[in-house]
Order: structure tokens, then C-alpha cells, then sequence
């Protein structure tokens, strides 16, 4: 229903009010006019001044109704589209803030995504790390044992080339007390091939 409709059914009704109330004066009027007749207090002139009165506010009223509808009614089609606006606003707003917290959802599902991605990168890189430190590990191990090895490779022939020497020094000492002692030409040698297979022995 539109305010044209409003207007024209509050026009109806007022002009009806109108109506009841002029013929309640002139009900009013003509049952004053009896009673003067019959004695009573309301005279020609009070009747007269009544529906001069009911007649002013007929015409007061359709004035104001004439005058006032039109200002009222752009006041409320203003206020109706004002308000539909509003509707229209809050609509928009809602929309965009659905919009707003479905991308603030994405982001977040991003994030998420990304903060998956980097735990991941990081237990990886850990992973690596970790077999990198073990592989220098078992590498310095070895290169540990390796020296060690070798180590004791040249002390064990150190002590070999030690220990032939004094083989040796022993096997000359003796030969010479043999030979001092005037020993045999054949027990010389025999002591001498034995003292070199000894020291053939140990090398």
C-alpha cells in the first residue's frame, strides 16, 4: 500500500468525522431549537453561532489536510526510502563482511598450510643435519682409527728394527768372546749361522 492510498483513506475519514460531528450540531442545534420553543435556553442566535463554528472547523480541518498531506506525505515516502536505504546499506554490509571473513578464513587456511609447510622443511632440514653430524662423525672414527693403525704399525716396526739391532750387537758380542776364547773354526761358525738364523727368525 502506497502513502498516495494512505492519504486519500485519512482524507476519507476525516471528511467522514467531519460529517458526524455537523450533523451532531445540527442535531444538537435543532434539539436547542425545540427546547426554546418549548422554554428552553438556546436561542436562534447561539444556533446560529454554533454551526458558524462547526462550519469553520470543516473548513480547518480540509485546509489543513489540503496543506499538511502533501508536506507530510514527502516526509514519510522521504523517511520509507530513507529506511530503504538503510535496509539496502546493512545488506551491502552484510555482504561484504561475509566476503571479508571468507578471505579471512582463506588466509587462515594459508597460514596453516604455510606453518605446515615450514614444521615440515624444518624436520627435514633436522633429518639432513642429523645425518650429516653422524657421516663427519663415523668419518673422524675412521680417520681416528686409521692413524692409530698406523701408529702402532710404526711403533711395532720401530720395535722390530730396535730389537734386530740388538740381536745383532748381541750376536757380535758373543762371537767376539767366542773368538777370544779361541774357540774352534767350526764351532765359530756353527755359533755364528745360528745367531744369524735367529735374527732371520725375527725379521
Amino acid at each position: 500500500m502506497n502513502s498516495n492510498t494512505k492519504w486519500s483513506k485519512l482524507v476519507h475519514t476525516s471528511l467522514i468525522a467531519l460529517a458526524i460531528i455537523a450533523m451532531a450540531g445540527l442535531a444538537y442545534a435543532s434539539s436547542g431549537a425545540e427546547g426554546a420553543h418549548g422554554g428552553g435556553s438556546l436561542s436562534p442566535a447561539k444556533l446560529k453561532d454554533l454551526l458558524w463554528r462547526v462550519l469553520n472547523f470543516a473548513v480547518l480541518l480540509v485546509v489543513l489536510i489540503k496543506v499538511l498531506s502533501k508536506p507530510i506525505a514527502n516526509g514519510l515516502r522521504a523517511r520509507q526510502q530513507e529506511i530503504r536505504e538503510q535496509f539496502t546499506d546493512l545488506e551491502e554490509r552484510k555482504v561484504e563482511a561475509d566476503k571479508a571473513y571468507q578471505t579471512f578464513e582463506e588466509k587462515l587456511a594459508a597460514i596453516d598450510g604455510e606453518v605446515n609447510d615450514i614444521i615440515q622443511s624444518a624436520v627435514a632440514q633436522g633429518e639432513a643435519e642429523k645425518q650429516r653430524i653422524i657421516e663427519e662423525a663415523n668419518r673422524a672414527a675412521a680417520d681416528i682409527k686409521r692413524q692409530a693403525e698406523m701408529a702402532i704399525q710404526n711403533e711395532l716396526a720401530e720395535a722390530k728394527l730396535r730389537l734386530r739391532e740388538e740381536v745383532a750387537n748381541q750376536a757380535v758380542v758373543m762371537a767376539e768372546e767366542l773368538i777370544r776364547k779361541n774357540l774352534q773354526e767350526t764351532d765359530q761358525v756353527k755359533l755364528i749361522e745360528d745367531y744369524l738364523a735367529k735374527v732371520g727368525t725375527v725379521q
